[in-house]
Order: C-alpha cells, then sequence, then structure tokens
C-alpha cells in the first residue's frame, strides 16, 4: 500500500533560530522549515532531524523567512550593559494525527485514499454521499462524522469517529477492506458499496445489491460523483441557408 510517511521533528525547542522558510498549507497553517523539496506530487519539508511529507497539493505557497541580523557591539563601550537574551520563536511540533487534523475534508480525502491505494475521487465521492463533508454530521441511525461510521464499527476500526482525521482513515480502511473482500466478482464496487451502506449481511442475504431504494440511490450519488457525466455542449450553428 501507498502510504504518506511522516516524521515529525519540526523546529525543536534547542534550534537556536527561526527556519529559513514557512510553508503556508491551504488552511493557512504554516510549518516553519529549513529547506524543502518538491517531488513531482509530493513535497518534503525539512526542519532540524524531521521530515514531512504530504501531497503537493495541500500547500498554497512556501515564503522566505529572513533571520534578522544582530546589533553589532558599540565602539569601546564605557559601561555596556549586558544584552537581553533573544526572545525564541514558538516550538512547533506536530504529530502525524495533528497536523491530519489542519487538513479540509476533501483534502483528509484525498490524503487516507492515498494512505490506502484508492482513487482519491472515489474517496471523496462516498465522504460527499455520506455526510456532505460534514465532520459532525449524525444521521437518525447514529452514524457519526465524515464518512458516517457506526460507533460499533469504529469501534472495531480503533478510530474515534468524533476525530475528523481519524474518521477519515476509518472509513478509507474499511471501504478498502470491502473492496477486497469483492475482488473476486465482476460487480466489486458496487457490492462494496452498498455493504458501506447496508452492511455485508444484506448483501450476502441477496446475493448482491439489495433492493433498497436508499442503498440504490446512494450508490449512483458515489459513481455520479466519482465519474460525473460530460458537460453537454451545444453544436454550433450551422451555414445559414
Amino acid at each position: 500500500m501507498n502510504r504518506i510517511l511522516y516524521i515529525i521533528g519540526l523546529c525543536a525547542l534547542a534550534l537556536p533560530v527561526w527556519g529559513a522558510e514557512e510553508i503556508v498549507l491551504q488552511t493557512g497553517f504554516r510549518l516553519p522549515a529549513d529547506r524543502h523539496e518538491v517531488d513531482g506530487a509530493s513535497i518534503r519539508i525539512y526542519c532540524g532531524d524531521g521530515v514531512t511529507e504530504m501531497a503537493l497539493s495541500l500547500v498554497a505557497s512556501v515564503e522566505t523567512v529572513e533571520t534578522p541580523a544582530l546589533p553589532a557591539p558599540a565602539a569601546a563601550p564605557v559601561s555596556p550593559a549586558p544584552e537581553a537574551e533573544p526572545v525564541k520563536p514558538p516550538a512547533v511540533h506536530l504529530t502525524p494525527a495533528a497536523l491530519a487534523e489542519t487538513l479540509t475534508p476533501a483534502a483528509l480525502a484525498q490524503s487516507v485514499a492515498r494512505k490506502y491505494s484508492l482513487p482519491p475521487a472515489f474517496v471523496a465521492g462516498v465522504m460527499r454521499a455520506e455526510s456532505g463533508f460534514n465532520p459532525v454530521a449524525l444521521s437518525p441511525k447514529g452514524a457519526i462524522g465524515l464518512m458516517q461510521l457506526m460507533p460499533g464499527t469504529a469501534r472495531v476500526l480503533g478510530v474515534d469517529p468524533k476525530k475528523p482525521a481519524e474518521n477519515a482513515d476509518g472509513g478509507a480502511r474499511y471501504l478498502r477492506d470491502l473492496l477486497e473482500r469483492y475482488e473476486d466478482r465482476p460487480d466489486q464496487v458496487l457490492l462494496a458499496l452498498a455493504a458501506y451502506n447496508a452492511g455485508t449481511a444484506a448483501v450476502d442475504r441477496y446475493h448482491g445489491v439489495p433492493p433498497y431504494r436508499e442503498t440504490r440511490e446512494y450508490i449512483l450519488r458515489v459513481l455520479k460523483a466519482w465519474n460525473p457525466p460530460p458537460v453537454a455542449t451545444k453544436d454550433p450553428p450551422g451555414p445559414s441557408q
């Protein structure tokens, strides 16, 4: 499985100066950095002994930070006063989970899709159909969050459904597991979506997609979001007669 690797060690307190750069995420969050490297669709951010790798699409800009020069000592001071200790910037130390919580729902969908080798548009389609990208959505049946995990399913997956990053991760992992469950079936994707919506027991009972209107409409919503129909264009007017 392709995974986004996070090895966090961003600007520990022992570092004496600011990083040379600031990486500005699409969410507005800023990460100090010594330098960065772009590798295709990914960016690696170096700071101190740590490196963070993420999708380049999550970065809004890279800004250069100039370290202020220390004032030159006065010539032959009579009674030099002790210099004040320079104020150090607050250290930034983010865990992978904390970094993920700064992402937008669309960026979360992209991140977990890459982690579990799923098409990002497919995961985003499920997230849109389930919760409308709402991290606090609560269904009448008790499903929670972005990809609408039931509390029991969340416990089995070992995630907190009230935390968007964990919820999205658990939902994508469950979707991946369902695709693997039906990988020998020609209608693999339809069965996985039906099981995500109605449960594997319903799919087993009907030996296919259950005849539930809600489930069938749900599958159509996901497929349309994943592969939207082409926009119709008008033919140019013919030559006048």
